[in-house]
């Protein structure tokens, strides 16, 4: 098995990537703890200000001596230089919020797991002819789960996973999977901005650990 079936398979085990971004290291390694404890095994740090490329090496140190079970991605990746920088420091895996062919060539030459983020068929399909077999759904909510119903069959061989606006509701989570995603992408609203400034990390686990039930939940009884 590649690296980047193993990773695509752990993410979809897990249903759910969280994702969020920092600037202060404490509290991005403390809610990278809180995360983990709450079950936690894959997780995207967002390249979004510019504390991230350091935040992200300390994550890499921490994770290697307290959880080396966990997958870090990095995600917001606009360019080459930028996934040239976190490939080096050793990120397990990378998200954009759009197709860039040449992060594409660049990431799948190194046999590194690429998602971009796609809105169009026309996206689907150039990531798809570059070798692209995880897709990110961006944003979710402008989309929503109709959205993937309706061309999913045009893509078998493709993972689809959306991002932005993914509820932690029963009802959101169930209507796209039953869409046929693979897994849920979940930024602020399962890692809010308030519950990191209050320093919320027994918060933030129990609420990790509540969506992940619920996405095992839901896919059981699909």
């Amino acid at each position: 098995m590649s690296t980047v079936q193993k990773i695509t398979a752990a993410i979809i085990q897990q249903g759910m990537l969280p994702l969020y971004y920092n600037e202060d290291e404490n509290v991005t390694i403390e809610v990278l703890r809180a995360i983990y404890r709450g079950g936690i095994k894959a997780v995207e740090y967002t390249s979004r200000g510019e504390a991230a490329l350091q935040n992200f090496i300390k994550m890499i140190e921490v994770r290697n001596a307290e959880m080396p079970d966990l997958l870090l991605g990095i995600g917001t990746i606009k360019n080459v230089q930028q996934a040239a920088a976190y490939y080096n420091v050793g990120a397990d895996f990378f998200i954009s919020p759009g197709f860039v062919p040449e992060v594409a060539s660049f990431l799948i030459s190194k046999g590194a797991l690429y998602s971009p983020g796609c809105m169009t068929p026309t996206e689907i399909i150039a990531a798809e002819n570059a070798g692209v077999t995880f897709i990110k759904l961006f944003p979710g909510n402008m989309l929503g789960p109709d959205y993937l119903s309706s061309i999913k069959d045009i893509f078998p061989k493709l993972v689809f996973m959306p991002t932005g606006g993914v509820d932690t509701t029963h009802e959101n989570i169930e209507a796209w999977f039953k869409a046929g995603v693979s897994a849920v992408g979940m930024g602020s609203k399962l890692i809010s901005k308030k519950l990191m400034a209050d320093k919320a990390y027994a918060t933030i686990e129990s609420e990790t650990k509540k969506v992940l039930d619920l996405v095992q939940s839901v896919r059981t009884n699909l």
